[in-house]
């Protein structure tokens, strides 16, 4: 069992899901997704990245080790000078869990790549909408996602075991009993799969 807290407005977590990917061709492993915002201050309508406050020279660091990352995992992010507001997306991506795993990984994968190749606004209902709607969830299924407490009750118990379980970055896995936060080479959550394999844990 892997289990991941992360979110979708978080580039970090997109490169550590590709690599998970990768990880997930070589184990047998089921993945547990812990949907957490990682900015539930950010308004419905977005707002500057500048509004993150990161200083400058962290900042930079921070966008050249990511480029570095994507290069690696041969994606290209388009320019984005905006943070969506991620509440409807995780609550959708709950919500999908409940429609087999196919649908579920057809939105999840979704998601990222219109929020950080195509650079659109994943916090936008239509923009959301439309993305479910490709993955055969209609109109209704989708509004349920956002009105049920249930959903919205999954998030709270998500942030609550990501503070229990000592949780400082997105994204962080879980993989038998390592704890792996950011966006950690492909080697080394394979070791920890192996380890976990061999101790009967994944």
């Amino acid at each position: 069992m892997v289990t991941v807290f992360s979110d979708y407005i978080c580039p970090f977590c997109y490169i550590g899901d590709l690599r998970l990917n990768r990880l997930r061709r070589d184990y047998d492993v089921k993945v547990n997704f812990r949907f957490i915002e990682i900015h539930p201050e950010t308004p419905v309508e977005g707002a500057s990245l500048e509004t993150l406050d990161y200083p400058p020279e962290q900042w930079t660091e921070m966008l050249a080790g990511l480029a570095d990352m994507a290069r690696e995992e041969q994606v290209e992010f388009a320019p984005r000078r905006r943070l969506a507001n991620s509440r409807r997306a995780l609550l959708l991506a709950e919500a999908a869990k409940q429609a087999g795993a196919d649908t579920f990984y057809m939105l999840h994968d979704s998601l990222y790549e219109a929020y950080f190749l195509h650079g659109r606004n994943i916090g936008d209902i239509g923009v959301l909408k439309e993305l479910a709607n490709a993955c055969g969830l209609d109109g209704d299924f989708v509004e349920q996602a956002w009105r049920s407490e249930e959903y919205a009750q999954v998030l709270k118990g998500n942030l609550t075991m990501a503070i229990q379980a000592g949780v400082t970055g997105a994204p962080t896995f879980f993989i038998g009993r390592q704890r792996l936060t950011g966006a950690v080479p492909v080697a080394r959550l394979q070791s920890a799969a192996a380890s976990a394999c061999r101790a009967g844990k994944a």
